[in-house]
């Protein structure tokens, strides 16, 4: 047996980089919302990392038009607060997107409402 451990996989890296990913576009979105309207009230929800590292969906709750062109305007900034914060070989190219789970969640309330008000008299 050797005395080394095993690696445990790509998943656990991965999954820490888009924890600490998430963590510092969070504050540095919240930083630039006070500069720019458009920005407020944008919630990060998660990142999703490419396994080679090079590329990352940034995740959030809600994304009007306004947003994403507010967000196309401060990704150059934005990927610059990654690579000064973030101890990595690349600075990953970030894309936005709205998270796919938060909207199935709100079709999910929507037809619990439609049921609890079909149930009433």
């Amino acid at each position: 047996m050797s005395a080394h451990r095993q690696p445990t996989g790509r998943y656990a890296r991965t999954a820490r980089v888009n924890e600490v990913l998430r963590e510092v576009l969070a504050e540095e979105i919240e930083r630039l919302a006070d500069a720019d309207p458009r920005l407020t009230l944008l919630t990060v929800t998660g990142v999703r990392t490419d396994p080679d590292l090079r590329h990352a969906t940034v995740l959030l709750a809600t994304l009007g038009p306004e947003a994403v062109a507010a967000l196309g305007e401060a990704r150059v900034r934005l990927q610059a607060t990654v690579g000064r914060q973030v101890r990595m070989k690349c600075t990953p190219h970030l894309t936005f997107s709205a998270d796919p789970a938060v909207a199935s969640g709100q079709r999910v309330e929507e037809i619990l409402r439609g049921l609890r008000a079909g149930e009433e008299p």
